[in-house]
């Protein structure tokens, strides 16, 4: 934990009443937003919250995480005001302007679509080319090679709700990368690191898409999300290795995401969803 918020003067602490004005509006998505210094998970923080009542629209900013959480719960850790670390409280269970409840069976495209508005939120905004590799790693190239820079982990927090968790490494020096698969929008040649622009445009691109994916009645083929997520996902062409629960692998070449959201991937026993699992890439795409 460190002692003071600016002992680093290249990460500057978040303006909490600044983003507040910026992103909280009447009748949009976001209806709180809170910045901590510190917090174990701030995904655990919101799921809590929600189990108490807290509206949809609930976002919660650390500036650093001490026991963050990915996906399979693999920890993510990185020092203070290095990245970005948030979620959000969504509640597709539950009307929301007029708008019925999205059907519990398409909840499974929230972290896709998570995905697809950060990654072209950091994208426009860093300047730097940012991809998806399925279901919601955030990639970025250096050195010509791939290198990941963030991750989305999506929860249920009870019968109406999900929170989803962001994280992206911002400012991120080459001796601070946890392990060498990893980077930074800094290394990756970001033409800013300031994180307040950052956040603004991610939360303004995930609340784009989850209205317009509400609007269609969570169909991602009416809401063009299933032709995004295609667009800028990197695993799709490419010859893959899918680690499953139980200890299975299934390898062969992803071809696309099916209505659930799951990845196809075509292999010896013909094409298979994928719902769960770890996808490694096994070469570069043609």
């Amino acid at each position: 934990m460190t002692s003071s918020r600016w002992s680093d003067l290249d990460r500057p602490p978040l303006n909490a009443a600044a983003l507040r004005r910026a992103v909280v509006e009447r009748d949009g998505v976001w209806t709180v937003l809170d910045v901590v210094q510190d917090t174990g998970s701030t995904n655990a923080d919101l799921t809590a919250k929600a189990q108490q009542g807290a509206p949809e629209g609930t976002v919660l900013v650390a500036e650093e995480q001490t026991a963050g959480r990915g996906r399979l719960d693999r920890v993510w850790t990185a020092p203070a005001r290095s990245g970005l670390f948030f979620s959000v409280l969504l509640r597709p269970g539950e009307p929301r302007g007029g708008q019925a409840p999205v059907p519990v069976h398409r909840w499974g495209w929230l972290p896709l679509l998570a995905g697809v508005a950060t990654a072209t939120a950091l994208s426009r905004t860093a300047g730097v080319d940012t991809a998806l590799k399925w279901p919601n790693d955030l990639l970025v190239t250096v050195d010509g090679e791939e290198r990941k820079t963030g991750g989305i982990l999506a929860e249920r927090a009870g019968d109406t709700a999900v929170v989803v968790g962001i994280g992206v490494n911002v400012s991120l020096r080459a001796d601070e990368l946890p392990v060498p698969t990893a980077s930074s929008l800094a290394l990756a040649g970001a033409q800013g690191t300031d994180r307040d622009p950052l956040l603004r445009a991610v939360l303004r691109s995930l609340s784009d898409w989850y209205s317009a994916w509400r609007a269609a009645d969570g169909d991602a083929t009416a809401s063009r999300l299933d032709q995004t997520y295609a667009a800028g996902c990197a695993t799709l062409g490419r010859q893959v290795r899918a680690e499953l629960p139980g200890g299975r692998e299934l390898a062969g070449t992803a071809v696309g995401v099916d209505a659930d959201g799951r990845l196809v991937i075509a292999g010896p026993d013909g094409e298979q969803p994928v719902g769960a699992g770890d996808v490694v890439h096994l070469r570069p795409s043609r």
